[in-house]
């Protein structure tokens, strides 16, 4: 098996080498016997010209190489010795398999054949000119087309394997680009899971701690609204590892309606945050990609508004166009500084953008009259 595979993929300058000298010690050794033994009519002797024949069978080494010079030398040496019948004709195959350049190939192929049919040949033949010239055709045109056939398929055996390696690379950056498209779409949703729940789960529970003494009941309350919002970022961990061990479509996800926009909003107002939401327009289904991308813009934005806002005055405010959909979340300047500091990843706006720009809207974040303002627009499918 060893073996096998190093004829067949290792080393391969070396096996052609090696092939080649076999080729060109076989031949040498076959046209110096057969112009020894051959009946000649030629003006140098046999053994002369059986040497010659030797010799340009041994220069069949640099065949791949230096194809064309070859042929040139074996032109002109076999026209003037007359050796190298059967070398001349691996010659003109490796002239047409390994020259690049169609014209020379030709060229050298109808010198040699003019050479062919002007020298006489250093055997005895009693044939026409007719006969000579025909043969003469198929002396030269067998390898050479033969050869033009085998540089052709090489060439597009060669071709086939790099367009095969540039396809195998570029299916490898496709996966790496998709591969990494998916851990933010996975960083994503894990932060808009946990961002807003936990932020106000914080503020809860700073207030719990503020008015446990003073105020029992109300410290019960909001122990009770700080369970049911770990559950709930429970209930959507739960929905997104269930996504990734299951794929997006194999678990079915709520409509979101304004009735959670409304409770997301009344979460942040339970937590301490004065916020007022606005809806202008026709209450109407939202398509299932616009309304959780609704719902997402309005929780990572009151989230910011609790982690560097603390209690400003916070404005939510939507518009139910018939061809699009539009959010506003403004706060005002801060009165104060934060009780609780809550630590920021500085990737939410970016998520948001992405999700708006991906149904094809527009975004826009940035400072506003001493506070904050998050807006987007978000085109509704048509109908």
């Amino acid at each position: 098996m060893q073996a096998r595979g190093w004829w067949s993929s290792a080393w391969p300058e070396r096996r052609s080498r090696i092939l080649d000298v076999i080729i060109a010690v076989t031949l040498a050794a076959g046209d110096g016997c057969f112009m020894w033994f051959a009946e000649q009519d030629f003006w140098l002797p046999p053994p002369v010209t059986s040497g010659c024949s030797v010799i340009l069978g041994l220069a069949l080494v640099v065949r791949r190489t230096h194809p064309v010079q070859l042929a040139v030398f074996a032109l002109v040496f076999g026209a003037v010795t007359g050796g190298g019948a059967f070398a001349s004709l691996v010659i003109l195959y490796s002239l047409a398999a390994y020259t690049a350049s169609r014209r020379t190939v030709l060229t050298v192929a109808v010198l040699g054949y003019i050479v062919l049919l002007a020298f006489p040949s250093p055997t005895t033949s009693t044939d026409s000119f007719v006969v000579q010239a025909i043969s003469g055709i198929a002396f030269v045109g067998v390898p050479i087309l033969l050869g033009l056939y085998m540089g052709a398929r090489k060439q597009l055996v060669i071709s086939l394997r790099e367009r095969a390696a540039r396809l195998e690379r570029e299916q490898h950056l496709l996966a790496e680009r998709a591969r990494g498209e998916e851990r933010t779409r996975i960083a994503r949703e894990m932060h808009d899971v946990v961002a807003n729940r936990i932020s106000v789960m914080v503020v809860h529970a700073g207030a719990l701690k503020a008015i446990a003494v003073r105020d029992p009941s109300r410290a019960a309350e909001t122990a009770t609204v700080i369970g049911d919002m770990g559950r709930q970022a429970l209930e959507e961990l739960r929905h997104v590892i269930g996504v990734l061990r299951q794929g997006e479509e194999a678990l079915p996800q709520e409509a979101v309606t304004l009735a959670h926009v409304r409770e997301l909003v009344g979460q942040s107002g339970a937590a301490g945050l004065r916020v007022d939401l606005s809806i202008r327009g026709d209450e109407r289904p939202m398509p299932a990609a616009v309304g959780r991308t609704v719902y997402r813009l309005v929780q990572e934005a009151l989230t910011n508004v609790h982690k560097h806002a603390g209690a400003a005055d916070t404005r939510v405010g939507l518009d139910l166009l018939p061809e699009a959909i539009e959010v506003e979340v403004a706060n005002d300047r801060p009165t104060a500084a934060p009780e609780h500091r809550l630590p920021s990843g500085g990737n939410g706006l970016v998520g948001l953008r992405e999700r708006v720009t991906a149904l094809g809207g527009s975004f826009e974040a940035g400072p506003r009259k001493g506070g904050y303002s998050v807006r987007a627009r978000i085109p509704l499918p048509a109908s």
